[in-house]
């Protein structure tokens, strides 16, 4: 576990980087204006609806319906508009810490075809679908607990956090035929996932935890990638 604190460590250190504060802002920027436009298109959708209901409003109670439907789901979707958002860039935070870190490796990372980080994604979708699937059973068990299923579904959603963030680096260098085992083991997948899920349920700090996850992500695969190479790989 020592590769995750470290890597947790270095990421970070590198939020104050030039690269990762535009990432920070962009994704900001984008999720902003992702909820303007939701609550544009809810202020004309209700002026239709008050419209075909006969009701005369000249505009004040849709306006005042679709802010308040704006705010509310901005503060109950923030922060998975924002993660989904980062997956946009989150490449630019990869490229910036390998190039820093790990200026020879960033030499030889290689852009995936676009079949490829469609089969990927596809790949990710049906591994969230058959963990959440299997989880059920033991969250349902756990039901009269009322917080063991929550435990579970984190615990669950830890394991494929971590996967994904450790992906955005492995798929970037990983031989382009054939399948390797991934380089990092799934305790430490689920130790990075779950400290990333722990910090995106802290305000103000969950704007910056996806950033963390992806740089820590990427010091992780590299480390565990490194020790493969010179064939030193140890029990996790």
């Amino acid at each position: 576990m020592g590769d995750v604190v470290i890597s947790l460590t270095r990421a970070v250190g590198q939020l104050a980087d030039p690269v990762v504060a535009r990432v920070l802002a962009k994704t900001l920027a984008v999720t902003a204006l992702a909820f303007v436009a939701l609550g544009a298109g809810l202020y004309v959708a209700l002026v239709e609806l008050f419209a075909w209901a006969g009701w005369q409003t000249g505009g004040l109670a849709e306006a005042a319906a679709a802010t308040l439907i704006a705010i509310v789901s901005a503060w109950l979707l923030f922060r998975i508009v924002a993660l989904a958002v980062l997956q946009f860039f989150a490449d630019e935070v990869v490229a910036a810490v390998e190039e820093r870190h790990y200026p020879a490796a960033a030499r030889e990372a290689r852009r995936l075809p676009l079949a490829r980080e469609a089969a990927n994604a596809a790949k990710g979708i049906a591994r969230a679908l058959l963990v959440n699937a299997l989880a059920l059973p033991l969250a349902l068990a756990l039901w009269f607990t009322a917080i063991g299923p929550a435990i579970v579904f984190l615990g669950a959603n830890a394991l494929l956090l971590g996967r994904e963030l450790t992906d955005m680096t492995w798929l970037r260098h990983a031989p382009p035929g054939g399948e390797k085992p991934h380089p990092v083991p799934r305790l430490e997948q689920a130790a990075l996932g779950g400290v990333i899920v722990a910090l995106m349920l802290v305000p103000l700090v969950n704007l910056v935890a996806p950033l963390i996850g992806a740089a820590a992500g990427t010091h992780l695969a590299h480390r565990r990638m490194a020790r493969h190479a010179a064939g030193r790989e140890v029990a996790a």
